[in-house]
């Protein structure tokens, strides 16, 4: 049986969001020392690795493959390998499939190690102007208009600031529905950290609306939104149904599943989800 001692350690590593100076030293040193790296894309961080003349190993895991290579790749780190996986840019597992190797490296019984870096989200966070105490991050909203309702339901009343990514070509439709479901709050785009065309612009949902439907977007963005104010949240606990069954029809009116409202009814009125389920068992048997 294999031993802890001989079990590899799996690290994840950051890389540059932007500008390649971002690299960390040690994370340059570990690229180079282990046997092989798990990229998302090979040919992406093949670059990488030549900037730095680095030869290490390269092996794909990405989002379409982690269900069959992540046990391989666990098996690679039970005979005694260090491994480290890499997404294409900033910290693996934000938004990208290192989430799901670490969870089954840890479910092994195996090390999981970060090599720090680089974060977009963090990066436009502390240039943004708004609240850096308290934050949620959101990352990418579902694809479905429906899903996307759903997300932003669920995140309207939270105090702190919002963070969100987008691509160019559905900028300007997530502004529209975040003005639509938030209201019209202030807000920062933050775009090409780090690179030479790196721009931070403010102003209101509707101003940075405006300003993209005469301006075509470019780049990557990371959409930081201003959390819902006391004031806001009190005016909503004012209006707040509290019958948890006319609360729960109003969420699902506005686009969440069943299991979603109750969830969401319980925790705006700070009662458990059982007498949720158990008002809306008696309402549909009256």
């Amino acid at each position: 049986m294999t031993t802890e001692e001989k079990r590899g350690t799996l690290y994840l590593c950051a890389t540059p969001i932007g500008n390649l100076e971002d690299m960390t030293y040690r994370a340059v040193r570990m690229l180079g020392e282990v046997d092989l790296i798990a990229a998302e894309d090979t040919r992406h961080t093949r670059q990488l690795l030549t900037h730095f003349d680095i030869h290490t190993k390269l092996t794909s895991y990405h989002e379409h493959n982690k269900f069959t290579k992540g046990p391989e790749l666990i098996e690679y780190l039970q005979q005694g390998h260090d491994l480290v996986c890499v997404s294409d840019a900033g910290l693996p597992g934000i938004c990208d499939p290192g989430s799901h190797l670490a969870e089954l490296a840890i479910a092994a019984g195996l090390r999981v190690s970060p090599l720090p870096g680089c974060n977009a989200g963090l990066s436009a966070l502390i240039c943004s102007g708004l609240d850096t105490t308290l934050f949620t991050f959101v990352g990418f909203l579902p694809k479905t208009a429906k899903k996307q309702q759903e997300t932003l339901t669920r995140v309207k009343g939270y105090e702190g600031t919002l963070i969100f990514y987008e691509a160019p070509h559905h900028l300007k439709a997530t502004l529209k529905q975040l003005e639509s479901e938030l209201g019209n709050r202030r807000a920062v785009l933050g775009r090409e950290l780090t690179k030479k065309f790196e721009e931070f612009r403010r102003g209101s949902l509707q101003e940075l609306l405006a300003y993209y439907q005469e301006n075509d977007p470019r780049g990557e963005y990371v959409i930081l939104v201003e959390g819902a104010s006391e004031e806001t949240c009190s005016m909503e606990e004012d209006t707040l149904p509290k019958d948890p069954v006319i609360l729960c029809q109003q969420l699902m009116a506005a686009g969440l599943d069943k299991k979603s409202a109750m969830r969401e009814t319980a925790k705006r009125l700070g009662i458990s989800r059982r007498d949720v389920y158990q008002a809306m068992l008696a309402d549909e048997a009256e």
